[in-house]
């Protein structure tokens, strides 16, 4: 059988036909040399088992989106570089070990196959892709599905009618009992620094999977607390220019913080129920000894809340005070138009009167007639701005 496999290569057919041809040879030469050819072959076959070669005939989906993919035993990472198939084959041979996979802004065929592999619900999958989703977890099977949302705060020289103050982002967090993958979209959020940060905390990697959702959930509510005093300061500069009669009012840049701070309210005020969930008992794949500090990320999202909270009713009083800013500037305006509206009705009327050219007008013949009404126009206008000044129109 295998003399007939490998007599059909061309190679093969090369060698008989060599070894043949020489006339002279022995017979016993011939066949020893390709005996020693036919043996060659075998032991190549041997290099490559069966089921090696089926992994390169069928690869697993293109990692190129592939931030990081480590095994963690007893709270240290493995420092041989695998693959997320071999990964969670290795954690799964070993106790107390676990596999920590990030994806950046994956496509749909790169996630299912990971998703085949490490058994991840169809449903929490396609939520991965599209993004776009509200804080939530929920549970598949043996699998947590928590989406979060992550907030970065756009610097600015100064606040405009047009300023972009928060920009969001999401981390999609799957947990099993020995593995947990990140899916990352948007520009800010990564979680390089927080992997080295627990890589240096083995005893917090050693609680498992559980422990890397804590500190993800932790890090991102501190940047909402970073994010917060930020803000803080953007209105008590609004709220001071408000009142100063040397800036006009400006209600476009009121309404375009009161935007941005609705947009970061709606993100950060459905992570709240999630998170009092992971503290209590019965939600799969968390470690009992970290559900007290799920708790303690519920209490610094409770605050940020209340505080964004506040941050909206004092914009909405700040909105209406702007608001009546400008109604104010406005009645001014008002005001000071019709003063000199009325200044300028009395030269106008007199202008009028004399201008209707009637023949029996005696102060149209009298040399003081021209002298004596600018003088009267010019009495009465000075009369008018002086009562309009003294009762603030001007």
């Amino acid at each position: 059988m295998t003399d007939q496999k490998f007599g059909d290569n061309s190679d093969d057919r090369h060698s008989e036909h060599h070894l043949f041809s020489r006339g002279h040879a022995d017979r016993g030469t011939a066949t020893a040399w390709l005996t020693e050819a036919v043996t060659r072959r075998v032991s190549l076959v041997r290099l490559h088992p069966k089921g090696r070669r089926q992994r390169q005939e069928a690869p697993s989906a293109p990692l190129g989106r592939v931030v990081a993919c480590e095994v963690y035993r007893d709270g240290h990472r493995d420092p041989h570089p695998v693959d997320h198939v071999d990964a969670l084959r290795a954690a799964r041979e070993q106790r107390n070990s676990f596999v920590w996979l990030g994806l950046y802004q994956p496509t749909a065929a790169e996630l299912t196959a990971i998703a085949d592999v490490y058994g991840l619900h169809p449903l929490a999958v396609e939520d991965a892709v599209n993004a776009h989703q509200r804080p939530k977890m929920e549970q598949y099977a043996e699998t947590l599905f928590v989406v979060l949302k992550t907030v970065c705060y756009v610097d600015h020289e100064e606040l405009t009618a047009t300023s972009e103050i928060v920009h969001t982002g999401e981390v999609m967090v799957f947990l099993g009992h020995d593995f947990v993958v990140t899916v990352r979209h948007g520009e800010h959020g990564g979680l390089q620094s927080l992997r080295s940060r627990l890589e240096a905390q083995p005893q917090v990697l050693r609680h498992g999977p559980s422990a890397v959702l804590h500190a993800i959930c932790d890090q991102i509510v501190d940047d909402y607390l970073a994010v917060t005093e930020k803000i803080e300061v953007d209105i008590d500069a609004i709220e001071a220019s408000v009142f100063q009669r040397s800036l006009r009012p400006d209600t476009g840049k009121v309404y375009q913080l009161k935007r941005e701070v609705l947009e970061f309210k709606h993100a950060i005020i459905p992570l709240y129920a999630p998170l009092r969930a992971l503290a209590e008992p019965g939600v799969i794949g968390i470690d009992p000894r970290i559900r007290a500090y799920f708790r303690d990320v519920a209490d610094h999202l409770e605050e940020v809340t209340a505080r964004i909270a506040r941050f909206d009713e004092l914009l909405s009083s700040i909105l209406q005070a702007t608001l009546t800013q400008v109604t104010i500037a406005q009645n001014e305006d008002m005001r000071r138009i019709s003063a000199w509206v009325a200044i300028a009705a009395v030269p106008t009327a007199i202008a009028g009167i004399y201008g209707m050219n009637f023949e029996h007008m005696p102060e149209l013949r009298q040399i003081w007639g021209y002298p004596a009404v600018l003088c009267l126009m010019a009495t009465v206008c000075f009369f008018l701005y002086r009562a309009f000044k003294r009762n603030g129109w001007l």
